[in-house]
């Protein structure tokens, strides 16, 4: 008789543990991947950092060509640690609203198998990998009606084939000027780069370019 009116209120099922065990580590599992994702996006914005460094001593030679490349690289970087911190920000937002989720005994096996292919994802530092399980995640945490918004739109892939060529011209002028470089000349006997500008928006670019290069020799 004493067993019978202990074990109601103090005993769990095996189902009840096994979801218990599920919901800790689902959340947990988020958490950590933000993490992972912040550090990966940091690690990009330093390798960025070192690609101006060479874009700097390449100008010093007076070699813009090699110049050019660095500063693709750098842009390139920069743009993959921005995409890694925006996806660092979706995962913390899931793992905020999962956290409600836990509080009302809502999370399920479907979001802990997510879970997992996340993990997987994550392993494989594929970011298109990784927004594409985030998108399962997100549809799991709306099944839960606990989503008070609609998430963040897919993100922009994590690497550009092409970089737009105004945008290294602009990182070239840039580090010229921070260290009273002079490289109109060089920069006025290079081929012209592929953009995706048109050519009224390239001539402008141009022009502006052309002053602010003016501006370093004056």
């Amino acid at each position: 008789m004493r067993h019978s009116l202990i074990c109601p209120a103090a005993c769990k099922t095996g189902l009840e543990i096994k979801l218990l065990y599920l919901e800790r580590n689902t959340l947990f599992q988020l958490k950590f991947t933000a993490k992972q994702l912040e550090k990966l996006a940091k690690k990009a914005e330093k390798d960025s950092k070192a690609e101006q460094a060479k874009v700097k001593k390449a100008l010093q030679q007076k070699n813009v060509e090699c110049a050019r490349v660095y500063a693709e690289n750098a842009i390139r970087k920069k743009n993959e640690g921005l995409n890694w911190l925006r996806m660092a920000s979706r995962v913390d937002a899931v793992a905020s609203k999962v956290q409600t989720a836990v509080t009302m005994k809502g999370v399920t096996k479907n979001m802990a198998q997510v879970t997992k292919a996340l993990d997987k994802a994550l392993s494989s530092m594929d970011l298109q990998k990784v927004s594409a399980v985030m998108d399962k995640f997100e549809q799991q945490v709306q099944n839960l009606d606990v989503h008070t918004s609609v998430m963040e739109d897919s993100m922009s892939s994590a690497t550009t084939l092409t970089t737009p060529q105004e945008q290294v011209d602009s990182l070239i002028v840039q580090i010229a000027e921070e260290n009273g470089l002079e490289i109109m000349d060089q920069l006025n006997q290079l081929p012209e780069g592929a953009s995706a500008v048109g050519e009224s928006s390239m001539r402008s670019q141009e022009d502006q370019l052309s002053r602010r290069l003016a501006a370093l020799r004056n």
